[in-house]
């Protein structure tokens, strides 16, 4: 469509003179002269495309104003797509001037993935590069870099001198006023000073080094198979469970077992409270052990929970973490122990016809439900006993009428092998195993205690508890006794009434000699022992009031626990071989609470009490 701007300017005028009383096109023109300031017919005597006109041409200023801004067209595309998007600008291009769109390899990416924040120092500098080298290059700063930082600790000040307390972490004593960073960095070197890093940290932590080095030298020589390898052994590692892992790399945990023995002083004892569990039982804590060989805490209660912990006092941020816990449905836990001297296995049972056995190793969970030709006399497994070597476990069956009984299993195939029966009246009232795991000490009701052996299968000796009227609990421990009776050189008896009777077991033996045609001689030909009846107790332990309730010797016999759960704090320490009671400890402001369960660790370090509450506090014994 064309047409002239000139003649349209022409039938205007020629409209307007036409159109009476000033009007135009019949509406009353209010601006007369609004037509009359228009160009001449000169100027606008132009023949234009009306399609295709651009009214107005750019001028010298906004032209330059638009290659400040954008550019011109040649170096738009090149400002556009520079550096690390030359290829897929590049492919733009290519598009553009072809008109069609090209298979660019990228049409499955995310919108995401297709843009990348240029933070470079550099334009040319690749991101993805200098993050790859910067991670591989600060692995160490990492781990000692905090992962969260305060930045009111700057601003925060710390007077030192002015609370008693916080003088120790003076360097000098001119120094008063320090900032939350150096606040804080004083308290982390304190209390390092107080609770070193155990030595098995610091080898987990070299351990973990040197795997991380050993990945990223594999990654620098693009070593693929091997990189791959060591990554999936670091990745089996971890996804094992805690107490896999924890007795699998036990071994470096026994760096002071052959440190020299210590000797405690009678009369006072060195000891600090450390670290409680943080597990609660929601019931009194029935049982409670230390692993033989490992730092490792065995408790359970009657509402039917297990739980085993690391003894780690020091570590963070829970000390004395939790490896793992068990439930036992429908079965009030009433003892647990670990077996033998490896510990590989815990046996546990409660008031049932059954008990289970417990292969840390494996995870396997065995079930014994009756003891093949008794399961009518065992009606209940919850008073068992493990002997010391790990190849016995005794029973205490029904009462039978005038006494009680024990019947012996072999913990290899779980099969009845024997059965001891003292002659006391009115049951069993507890028994231990000797040392060398050859016999037993088994304490009635009636105060009569009978001394059993495995090897001639029968009771080799009778003797009696001086003064009691009825027994409750019985502990041996020590060395240095008679071989004859398994080598324990104390056994303690505990009555009803709070007395406790400690005995030298050297002093039990009267005669020891061999007849060849003696009918008392066992099967092996070992010798036939006379035990004395009525013996003297080395000590008597008058300090409580009421019921002894547990007692326990300490691995090297220089320390024996007794106490009562009838009364709140009623527990004692006495050291052997002197016999006396420990004055200075507990105190009034002891925290036992009614004790139920006491136990030492494998090195006599470490006392464990468990009370009503079921909470169990631990404290550490010093030289």
């Amino acid at each position: 469509m064309t047409c002239t701007i000139g003649n349209m300017a022409s039938s205007r005028r020629a409209k307007k003179e036409e159109s009476p009383g000033g009007s135009f096109g019949g509406f009353e023109d209010e601006d007369p002269d609004r037509y009359t300031n228009m160009e001449s017919d000169e100027d606008l005597d132009v023949e234009i495309d009306l399609d295709t006109a651009v009214l107005d041409e750019k001028d010298s200023d906004e032209e330059e104003l638009e290659r400040f801004v954008l550019g011109n067209k040649a170096s738009f595309r090149d400002q556009l797509f520079r550096d690390n998007f030359s290829d897929f600008g590049s492919t733009l291009l290519v598009e553009a001037q072809d008109g069609r769109k090209a298979a660019t390899g990228k049409e499955g990416l995310d919108d995401a993935a297709l843009f990348v924040l240029d933070t470079a120092k550099h334009a040319g500098e690749n991101v993805l590069a200098s993050a790859q080298e910067a991670t591989q290059e600060g692995d160490q700063a990492q781990e000692d870099t905090p992962v969260w930082v305060d930045s009111d600790d700057e601003r925060l000040t710390v007077s030192l001198a002015g609370v008693s307390r916080l003088r120790k972490l003076r360097k000098t004593e001119a120094d008063d006023v320090v900032n939350g960073t150096e606040y804080s960095r004083r308290l982390r070197q304190q209390y390092l000073r107080l609770y070193p890093l155990p030595d098995w940290v610091k080898d987990a932590t070299a351990a973990r080094k040197s795997v991380k080095a050993r990945k990223r030298r594999s990654s620098a020589s693009q070593e693929t198979s091997s990189g791959s390898s060591d990554e999936s052994d670091e990745e089996d590692v971890d996804s094992t469970l805690p107490l896999d892992v924890f007795l699998r790399d036990a071994n470096s945990f026994n760096s002071n077992a052959s440190r020299k023995r210590r000797k405690l002083r009678p009369e006072t004892i060195d000891i600090q409270r450390s670290r409680d569990v943080p597990d609660v039982h929601k019931a009194p804590v029935s049982s409670l052990s230390f692993h033989p060989r490992h730092p490792i805490i065995l408790s359970s209660s009657t509402s039917s929970i297990m739980y085993l912990h690391h003894f780690d006092p020091s570590a963070h941020p829970t000390p004395n973490p939790a490896l793992t816990s068990v439930q036992v449905r429908r079965t009030d836990l009433r003892r647990t122990a670990f077996l033998g001297p490896s510990g590989d296995d815990i046996i546990f049972a409660g008031r049932r016809r059954y008990f289970h056995s417990w292969n840390l190793s494996t995870g396997t969970v065995r079930r014994v439900t009756q003891i093949q030709g008794h399961q009518n006399e065992q009606r209940t497994m919850e008073h068992f006993r493990l002997s010391p070597c790990g190849r016995y476990m005794a029973l205490v069956s029904s009462t039978r009428k005038g006494g009680g009984m024990l019947n012996i299993l072999s913990v290899a195939t779980m099969q009845w092998i024997a059965q001891a029966r003292p002659n006391g009246r009115h049951g069993v009232a507890d028994f231990a195993w000797w040392a060398n795991g050859e016999g037993l000490t088994i304490a009635g009701r009636d105060g009569q205690v009978t001394e059993w052996s495995m090897v001639a299968k029968r009771a080799v000796g009778v003797w009696r508890d001086e003064g009691s009227i009825g027994s409750t609990v019985l502990a041996m421990g020590g060395k240095g006794g008679p071989r004859e009776l398994g080598s324990d050189r104390w056994v303690a008896v505990g009555s009803n009434s709070g007395i406790l009777n400690l005995y030298d077991r050297n002093q039990l033996i009267v005669v020891s000699a061999t007849t060849d045609g003696d009918i008392d001689m066992d099967r092996k030909g070992n010798k036939s022992v006379e035990i004395n009846k009525q013996p003297e107790p080395a000590r008597v332990f008058e300090q409580l009031m009421t019921s002894i309730s547990v007692a326990t010797f300490s691995p090297d016999g220089q320390l024996l626990a007794f106490g009562s759960a009838a009364k709140k704090d009623a527990l004692r320490l006495a050291h052997l071989p002197s016999c006396t009671v420990y004055r200075n400890w507990p105190t009034q402001q002891t925290p036992l609470g009614r004790v139920t369960a006491v136990a030492f660790d494998a090195k006599s370090e470490m006392l464990a009490v468990g009370n009503d509450q079921g909470k169990i506090r631990i404290w550490e014994i010093r030289n």
